[in-house]
């Protein structure tokens, strides 16, 4: 079943033009509306199904700055200065809380990696202190004696509300003349002498010189349709929520599983690194740029076929302006969730914090993480289309980096200066021979 997700209204009529149009309603969309619209630009934001119903509601909450790839450090440093101010500026709560990470385990090779990446932290200011067996065995005190060989604490990382975070900040956006279109799925663009000049949506036509995609797994497929090459690639996770149970901290690392401590008592609960790959025409015809991130973490990803390989972002289907589209055919992208690792999750919990597992298991999912070839998110204009800007591929980094992606987009749009050096994420760095260093985090 899809995850609880906070609910909000549509705007009734469509414009018939804007400054703005934002083709996606995530955490993404959401926070660069929010950016656009303060600055007076005129903002329309067009979602398929419901604001945040995708991967924006189907993570796990962090807002982390350790152990991210060098290249989003500046992003995930502006985005959690930006969850203060957003929580702030809107008077909403989006369930934003400083209550640090714990990262704890008994790989040494992995508590070296950790430790070797404090050197990357600190040159972005990251305060992150490495953890003796003893603390990290005090800090996640697991059942059965369990020792850990060390950990990491990030104190001044957090997590927000994934159910909450999306929704607010589009209502935010609202609050200084967005307009939000739910239901109402983007067909295509009408471009006028190699410009941009309206988003077709299945409700009619939105004039328009600028138009930001931040379709997240839909991001490829639909740029594709206007010669736009994006090499992307959807990962599937499962995750899940328990009941109401003991606080262990309000988000722990460990090799066995992670937990997310939500408002309301519960946690959602992932195994980290582990995924399917599911083959696909797009994946097919991407496998070149993604073949080193496979082999790099061939042990972590299981290789399966599935209806995506029919339906959905990576099926290659071709559709027209003037009929319905896959947009419309799937509103929700919302893969079941895999029972074996539901089955997994529940008995490492059970060994591990016995009191949680307890509390049963309340809902689980499956989700869609849109991956590019580094791991590394795309905010960038499009070259080949005057006014189109894309910011997509987030790597299963994009719930907490959101409100940085997204301010990052709305100065690109916006034609203001970026707030930080947006080169690392250029799209075109896939095809102008740049070489492509796959991220280790």
């Amino acid at each position: 079943m899809s995850p609880l997700i906070h609910h909000i209204s549509s705007d009734e009529t469509l414009p018939k033009s804007a400054d703005v149009v934002i083709i996606g309603g995530g955490i993404v969309g959401a926070s660069a509306a929010y950016f656009l619209a303060r600055r007076g630009l005129s903002v329309a934001l067009i979602e398929k199904g419901y604001v945040g119903c995708e991967q924006s509601s189907r993570n796990w909450g962090w807002c982390r700055r350790q152990n991210r790839d060098e290249r989003e450090l500046p992003l995930a440093n502006l985005a959690l200065r930006l969850w203060e101010e957003l929580t702030k500026e809107i008077g909403h709560d989006l369930g934003f809380r400083r209550c640090g990470l714990i990262y704890a385990t008994a790989d040494q090779k992995q508590l070296a990696e950790w430790d070797k990446w404090r050197e990357v932290g600190r040159r972005f200011d990251v305060n992150t202190r490495l953890l003796t067996a003893d603390e990290a065995t005090a800090a996640v005190p697991a059942a059965g004696g369990r020792k850990w060989l060390g950990g990491v604490h990030a104190a001044e990382d957090g997590k927000a509300e994934p159910a909450l975070a999306a929704p607010r900040i589009a209502e935010g956006a609202r609050l200084h003349g967005a307009t939000i279109h739910q239901n109402c799925a983007a067909r295509g663009l009408d471009i006028t002498n190699g410009q941009v000049s309206g988003v077709v949506t299945e409700n009619g036509l939105i004039r328009t010189t600028a138009v930001l995609c931040a379709a997240g797994a839909w991001a490829s497929a639909f740029l594709r349709m206007h010669a736009v090459s994006l090499p992307q690639a959807s990962v599937r996770q499962t995750a899940l929520r328990t009941g109401p149970a003991p606080d262990f901290g309000g988000a722990v690392y460990t090799s066995d599983f992670a937990m997310t401590r939500r408002l309301d008592g519960s946690y959602t609960i992932a195994v980290s690194g582990k995924a399917t790959l599911e083959i696909t025409p797009q994946g097919i015809r991407y496998v070149r740029p993604f073949l080193p991130m496979f082999m790099k973490r061939l042990k972590a990803v299981e290789i399966g076929i599935g209806r995506s390989f029919f339906e959905g972002p990576d099926s290659l289907r071709r559709w027209y302006l003037d009929r319905p589209t896959p947009f419309e055919r799937i509103r929700v992208l919302d893969p079941a969730p895999d029972k074996r690792m539901l089955a997994t999750i529940m008995t490492r919990v059970k060994a591990l914090f016995p009191t949680v597992a307890d509390a049963g298991v309340v809902s689980s999912w499956g989700g869609y993480i849109d991956s590019t070839p580094d791991a590394v998110p795309v905010v960038s204009p499009v070259d080949s289309i005057g006014g189109v800007f894309v910011a997509a591929g987030c790597s299963g980094h994009g719930f907490g980096a959101g409100p940085g992606i997204g301010h990052l987009a709305a100065d690109l749009v916006a034609g203001d200066a970026a707030s930080i050096d947006p080169t690392p994420f250029r799209l075109s760095r896939f095809t102008d021979r740049s070489k492509i260093e796959v991220g280790d985090f």
